[in-house]
């Protein structure tokens, strides 16, 4: 399953905002401060509303210290918060399967807890809709406080939208937490948005699937990292798990590098193509150009979409990048990119212009044709800075 469509309003730095998602891999490109994060914080606000353990409304918005934190500063006299998403089983004919509608804002009284002012479901089949609030909440408003999506009583006859959206997985992988990690100690934050349990993750995968997978991203890093050859998972004696790199050397049989002398870039371009292989739902990946080699980001769009034919389950992937290598690649159209735009009323998601539209149909990529148009303006006076 697809997200399709998803329209918000009142959501961090949107007053109001709409696009569609109409390839397997979008990118999402912009200024510095103009919502890219933002943005995929929607979908990340639906997998803790989702998750079968500590989810829910509540936990979702304290997550992200306070309804005042999520609610656009742009926001008035309406400060309803809502989000809506379409999602359909097949991209090249995107019938609307699902729509989901979330609207809540705060209760006004007493504590503000966030309160549900509108949820909707909507199937494509012969399910009757569900729209809140109903005749249970007006008879005990406090049920206002839960959403329907988070409770499994609540949501059987639309479990599988609650469990897509419970599968969503966020990369930004930090590779120094990766290899310090015993050093740095420190509490991990929920969902592991920073790699540190990526060791683990890949503890517990079943050891037939866990081998065939090294096998499959060894061929990705062979081109990628010079003398590299080989991947194995080991523990040490402490049971704490290890990944370990053969690389060719002056020895006959090689040397075996440990996952805290990788380089960065290996770890990250490591962590991508295993999330790509891991799970069901959309992936959210942050900025993966970071610590890459240019030759490298500039194959990993062809790398990305390669992973996805070959992976048992198609997971749709979300990217966030200021990447000129990354977008000069020929397989990226104007309809896989989401352009976003800074304004005095909030940031703003923009169309393609017709010089844009024009430029890429003469056979320009994204990177020369839209890129440049999220440049700030008066960049250039940042080297007279003293």
């Amino acid at each position: 399953m697809f997200i399709t469509h998803v329209k918000i309003k009142n959501w961090r730095n949107f007053r109001e905002a709409e696009f569609d998602l109409t390839q397997p891999v979008s990118y999402l490109i912009g200024p510095n401060a103009s919502g890219k994060s933002n943005l995929i914080d929607v979908f990340r606000f639906l997998r803790d509303i989702c998750k079968p353990t500590g989810g829910g409304l509540q936990q979702a918005v304290e997550m992200r210290r306070g309804l005042k934190k999520v609610r656009c500063l742009h926001a008035r006299k309406d400060t309803e918060v809502r989000i809506e998403v379409v999602l359909s089983f097949d991209l090249s004919n995107p019938v609307s399967n699902w729509r989901y509608v979330l609207g809540f804002t705060s209760e006004g009284v007493g504590a503000q807890r966030p309160v549900v002012t509108e949820e909707k479901v909507e199937h494509l089949g012969t399910k009757p809709p569900l729209i809140r609030p109903d005749a249970d909440d007006q008879r005990d408003p406090v049920l206002l406080t839960e959403t329907h999506l988070e409770q499994t009583r609540a949501n059987a006859t639309f479990r599988e939208l609650s469990d897509h959206f419970a599968n969503v997985t966020y990369l930004h992988l930090v590779p120094q937490l990766l290899k310090f990690g015993d050093k740095i100690g420190g509490n991990r934050l929920e969902d592991d948005p920073f790699g540190q349990g990526f060791l683990e993750r890949i503890a517990v995968t079943h050891q037939r699937t866990r081998d065939s997978r090294f096998r499959r991203i060894e061929k990705a890093l062979q081109i990628a990292v010079p003398k590299f050859k080989e991947l194995r998972f080991e523990r040490d004696e402490q049971g704490r798990p290890h990944i370990q790199a053969l690389y060719e050397h002056h020895r006959p049989k090689g040397a075996w590098q440990g996952e805290d002398q990788f380089s960065d870039g290996t770890l990250r371009l490591l962590g991508i193509l295993w999330s790509l292989l891991d799970g069901k739902g959309p992936l959210l990946i942050e900025e993966p150009e970071l610590s890459l080699h240019t030759a490298v980001v500039e194959q990993l769009p062809a790398l990305i979409s390669r992973a996805q034919r070959e992976a048992k389950h198609k997971r749709q992937v979300i990217i966030s990048t200021h990447s000129e290598a990354m977008l000069s690649n020929p397989g990226i159209d104007a309809g896989a990119v989401i352009r976003l735009l800074p304004g005095k009323e909030g940031s703003e998601i923009v169309p393609p212009t017709e010089a844009e539209v024009a430029a890429l149909k003469a056979g320009f990529s994204v990177a020369e044709a839209v890129l440049p148009n999220t440049r700030p303006q008066g960049v250039e006076q940042l080297s007279l800075w003293q």
